[in-house]
């Protein structure tokens, strides 16, 4: 009667199939979370699946049964933080139309929204994507970095033969232009920050700065540059 008494119990305590509980789900959170500021800090190559535990405050075997192996969890990277963060600009880009000004607010804007919402993403970006050897550069390029530069160049194109952008810009150099404008002083931040001294330069200051560069230019008071044209 005790050890049926005991089976039953025993049987009672063990996790149902199917939907996973509450916890279940925030703990899985928490791990992927851990495994992007560890990518961030050390790179994904360099990173262990101990140290994502350690970072996590759980054992490797908690990792082991979520993810199964570190590329599985490199992948729920993925597909559950980086895809779905990215994914709304296309829509912000096409809604935009062929205005090439508004295309680039749109993108610049877009950017700022996701670097708010995901400030790893910029440092990942860099490690993970630009430097040669990146462990997420031809996942991203098969996956979604085509859709969007195409995206844009063709709307720059289009604008281009209408008449409305400068004939001597590429609109190919446009897109690593808006790159250059966005995630390159998002991932340098602690550096020109410190070396300014600059604390108040936050992510909407750089917005109206990037999109007052974009809108206006540097040109509106060079007399010098118009005094060559008319000689």
């Amino acid at each position: 009667m005790l050890m049926t008494a005991v089976r039953k119990s025993a049987k009672g305590r063990r996790r149902r199939v199917g939907r996973p509980r509450r916890s279940d789900a925030d703990l899985r959170e928490r791990l992927i979370d851990a495994a992007i500021a560890q990518f961030t800090r050390s790179g994904i190559g360099a990173t262990s699946l101990r140290a994502v535990a350690q970072a996590a405050g759980v054992t490797p075997a908690m990792l082991h049964y979520y993810f199964g192996d570190k590329r599985q969890m490199t992948m729920a990277v993925v597909d559950e933080r980086l895809l779905p963060a990215i994914a709304p600009m296309r829509a912000r880009i096409e809604a935009a139309g062929y205005n090439p000004l508004e295309v680039a607010e749109a993108f610049v804007n877009g950017v700022a929204e996701v670097i708010s919402a995901n400030p790893w993403l910029p440092p990942l970006w860099v490690r993970e994507v630009l430097c040669e050897g990146g462990a997420l550069r031809e996942v991203l390029f098969k996956r979604a970095i085509p859709q969007l530069p195409q995206l844009l160049a063709q709307r720059f194109a289009v604008a281009q033969a209408q008449g409305r952008l400068e004939p001597q810009l590429d609109p190919r150099l446009m897109v690593v232009s808006l790159v250059g404008l966005t995630l390159f002083p998002a991932a340098g931040a602690p550096i020109w920050r410190k070396l300014f001294n600059a604390d108040d330069l936050d992510g909407a200051t750089l917005r109206r700065h990037t999109l007052a560069l974009l809108g206006h230019g540097m040109g509106a008071r060079w007399p010098g540059r118009r005094k060559r044209r008319q000689t």
